[in-house]
């Protein structure tokens, strides 16, 4: 009877991890190119006491056995785009299918992210484009985006070409935004702040030209979270029915253990 102690506390211990991945999502429900996770789970090892004997036809054609419960393996990323939202400020940019763009640390190491929500940071007397947290942006030769005193129509292309106006009011080009792709995403680990770090199961960062790109760059758009609050309400319906039955197992082997207990000769 301890099995069934055990395998239900497995349960419930899955289910919590169930709620704290839903509860993250609906906590970022409005966090730019917030991407929504779920928990992927596969059974324990089995007990097998009688296995399958068949001679000729004839003998046990099924297995007795028992098993020991669930285990969460994965968190999985479901990486599809969100909607497309309007703001009208020239410094947001959104991508349009797959892909991230580049971001350079203070420790000279290289993220990935899809929030375009730029800035412009003045750094030793010049305007560079970064993140909110002041991380370069990169181009495609890995350098970085330079705005001069007095430029003014920033504008990006759907390739990620970045031009501005200059003081002679002729157009100038700055650079094409850097946009990588990679032969696993799902691989990718998340490093807080909307960026993602490379591992090994990611692959190599492929780099993608502007004559391959299947993707398109919106200048004034933001990508939303592609989370579903329904979806994610009745995820947490779910998880919560299965963690109530799951200690309804432990409760009733309790009260199995306690009769037996209190048999009497």
């Amino acid at each position: 009877m301890n099995r069934s102690l055990w395998t239900a506390a497995s349960g419930m211990r899955g289910q919590q991890l169930n709620i704290d991945t839903i509860s993250n999502n609906l906590a970022n429900v409005n966090t730019t190119s917030y991407k929504k996770q779920r928990v992927e789970f596969k059974d324990l090892l089995y007990s097998t006491i009688k296995r399958t004997n068949l001679n000729d036809n004839q003998g046990r054609p099924v297995n007795l056995e028992v098993g020991h419960g669930v285990m969460p393996v994965a968190t999985t990323k479901d990486f599809a785009n969100g909607s497309p939202v309007e703001t009208q400020n020239p410094l947001d940019v959104a991508i349009d299918g797959g892909g991230f763009f580049a971001v350079a640390t203070p420790n000279e190491e290289i993220r990935f992210t899809r929030d375009g929500s730029f800035k412009l940071s003045v750094d030793d007397g010049e305007r560079i484009l970064t993140t909110s947290e002041g991380y370069y942006i990169l181009t495609e030769d890995e350098d970085v985006i330079t705005v001069e005193e007095g430029m003014t129509d920033l504008n990006v292309d759907q390739l990620g070409n970045v031009t501005a106006r200059n003081e002679d009011g002729e157009i100038e080009e700055l650079g094409r935004l850097a946009i990588i792709d990679f032969p696993n995403p799902q691989g990718l680990l998340s490093d807080g702040s909307n960026l993602y770090k490379t591992t090994e199961a990611t692959g190599e960062p492929i780099f993608v030209e502007a004559d391959q790109m299947k993707s398109k760059v919106l200048q004034g758009y933001l990508e939303s979270s592609n989370v579903q609050i329904v979806e994610e309400m009745v995820k947490m319906i779910t998880a919560q029915r299965a963690y109530e039955i799951n200690s309804k197992s432990i409760q009733t082997t309790d009260e199995m253990m306690q009769q037996a207990n209190n048999l009497k000769r």
